[in-house]
């Protein structure tokens, strides 16, 4: 018998991931697969990393915001754009802690793996095979995108992260869908069910026969202490991040919004100093 705690879409949540950990850690579960996106926009930096250090963490994809942290951290964004303003802005705090080669480091996980129980193959990856990023796979998603999951190459059971959402699904040929959801941004379009911001991720619990049983766990946290910890940090663009944690909605797209946080709490200002210093 093997019970695997599957983590996604961190976020930088640090009280959210703790709270996961802890459900985890009850349930006894014998080791854990991260799907990627660890850090950003969250308050999390060496903490998050050190803590996920300690896991017997067995199997590791690269989320699409590690790629950005690493893009961001040498210079390789638009300046001029506000949604990649904010993640520079992002950046800066994430290396008050963390070093280039931390960060450098993070991008030698591959995009996909498999992992093998009995008979059983179980593909892994952020999002599609060869792309970690994209919106293909949300649940409206075309079916023929949902097949690379389990065809290419071919695997029983696909496991993806990305896009913040709980969902079980089947291939054209009958193959295993499965998303643990997001610990640190859940994500819902219905108002009702954006209700329930819990943290969620997933048990996958093998025996001899199988696959015996699909967990989608979701953990209550203690919100107004990660918002509590936001301000203590000076999180920058904390107005985003409280609205992601309390209403579920994420304005990391929204041009016209991040440009004017960023003039009215000074961190164009900020981001202007630290990438002037750092030429």
């Amino acid at each position: 018998m093997t019970k695997i705690a599957v983590l996604s879409d961190i976020h930088g949540n640090t009280t959210a991931l703790n709270a996961v950990l802890e459900d985890a850690l009850s349930l006894q579960v014998d080791e854990y697969w991260l799907l990627g996106d660890i850090l950003m926009p969250g308050t999390g930096r060496k903490n998050i990393l050190e803590t996920l250090a300690d896991l017997p963490i067995t199997a590791q994809v690269l989320g699409n915001w590690e790629y950005s942290l690493w893009r961001a951290c040498h210079r390789k964004l638009d300046e001029t754009k506000p949604s990649l303003r904010y993640l520079l802005r992002q950046c800066q705090y994430i290396m008050e802690e963390v070093s280039q080669e931390e960060i450098d480091a993070l991008q030698n996980y591959p995009l996909q793996i498999h992992r093998q129980f009995g008979d059983l193959t179980i593909g892994l990856s952020h999002h599609l095979p060869d792309k970690n990023w994209g919106r293909e796979l949300i649940h409206l998603g075309k079916q023929e995108d949902f097949d690379r999951l389990v065809t290419d190459p071919a695997c029983d059971i696909a496991v993806y992260g990305h896009i913040h959402q709980q969902l079980l699904r089947y291939g054209s040929g009958g193959q295993l869908i499965l998303n643990p959801g997001s610990i640190g941004q859940p994500f819902f379009l219905s108002s009702n069910l954006r209700r329930d911001l819990r943290a969620q991720y997933m048990i996958l619990e093998f025996d001899e026969k199988g696959l015996k049983d699909v967990d989608f766990r979701r953990v209550d946290y203690d919100v107004q202490a990660e918002l509590q910890l936001a301000k203590d940090l000076n999180l920058p663009y904390y107005q985003v991040y409280y609205e992601s944690l309390v209403k579920g909605i994420h304005h990391t797209h929204n041009q016209d919004l991040l440009h004017e946080i960023a003039q009215e709490q000074g961190h164009d200002a900020e981001l202007d100093d630290w990438l002037s210093s750092n030429v």
